[in-house]
């Protein structure tokens, strides 16, 4: 089937199913552009918890759709690859998590939506790189305890002094930044500023220009002065950059900045999810009760 087909069928598919397509930034091109809404987890989240439709297809990672069947449990959730994964959410386990509750109960758990249900009902409230530094400054004060991400547990850490343990994992992507790579990349444009996600090493954010969750990156170059970038997190958000602000330029860090697990969704996987519903998304309810709480909670402050 071509492709101005298969866009066809995918609009067709989606009225007569009442559903809705989401996609993460990091997705294609192709994915993105087919999308209902497009974001980051915060956004999408919110959209999953609110949208009237009967079917979400998350295009996306499992846990993004795993999250999305936790806020809307009455509805079908669909991911169109079904080993689309992401190796920071298994770094840390449920049967872990309850070892070290066990041993530290006096700490708040604070965990990343990069993580899986089990992980999330363990938890006293979810994040995400959007609300993070928002949520993690209500419990100043308090010993938390932050899963998965080390590298975005140690920057909040630091910049707001808390007694505040990290577990040690990471994204793949963004813990292999360098500062040889910035460096590089900043000789290669010296006009440019230099922009990055939080999931990277302290020591990278603290040469970057500024900061930010996917989204923060994107609107800050929608409403910067500036008009060259280097893009220090996943490649997909520069087609939406290069959509918002088509007179600015965008150079990616490192050509390494490509989420294989987000990659594997292509157009052809949406239609087929929404043919066939493709790759169903179930959560025990005892799990799901107890994720949704750490949802909610993070839903409501943000």
């Amino acid at each position: 089937m071509n492709k101005p087909l298969m866009i066809q069928e995918i609009k067709r598919l989606k009225k007569e199913k009442n559903a809705v397509i989401l996609a993460h930034y990091y997705q294609d091109g192709d994915v993105q552009d087919i999308a209902d809404f497009t974001g980051d987890s915060l956004y999408l989240s919110q959209v999953a918890s609110e949208t009237d439709a009967d079917v979400i297809v998350f295009a996306g990672v499992h846990f993004m759709a795993e999250t999305a069947k936790i806020l809307s449990p009455e509805k079908t959730v669909l991911l169109p690859v079904k080993e689309a994964g992401c190796p920071m959410a298994d770094m840390v386990t449920s049967l872990r998590l309850l070892d070290y509750k066990e041993k530290n109960p006096d700490r708040v758990v604070v965990c990343y939506v990069n993580s899986t249900a089990q992980v999330k009902a363990l938890s006293d409230i979810c994040v995400t790189s959007s609300n993070a530094e928002k949520i993690i400054k209500h419990y100043k004060g308090q010993k938390m305890l932050y899963v998965p991400d080390k590298n975005l547990g140690t920057y909040l850490r630091e910049k707001y002094d808390l007694d505040m343990e990290v577990w040690p994992g990471f994204c793949c992507i963004h813990n292999d930044l360098t500062l040889e790579q910035v460096d590089m990349m900043k000789k290669k444009h010296p006009n440019a500023q230099f922009i990055v996600h939080p999931e990277a090493k302290l020591e990278i954010i603290k040469v970057s220009d500024f900061v930010g969750s996917t989204k923060g990156l994107l609107n800050y170059v929608i409403e910067s002065d500036h008009d060259e970038f280097i893009i220090g997190t996943e490649q997909g958000i520069i087609h939406t950059m290069e959509q918002a602000c088509p007179d600015k330029k965008f150079h990616i860090l490192t050509d390494n900045l490509a989420c294989y697990d987000m990659k594997l969704t292509r157009l052809e996987d949406v239609y087929l999810a929404l043919k066939d519903n493709q790759f169903v998304i179930e959560v025990e309810d005892d799990i799901r009760i107890k994720a949704f709480k750490a949802l909610d909670k993070m839903m409501k402050l943000s």
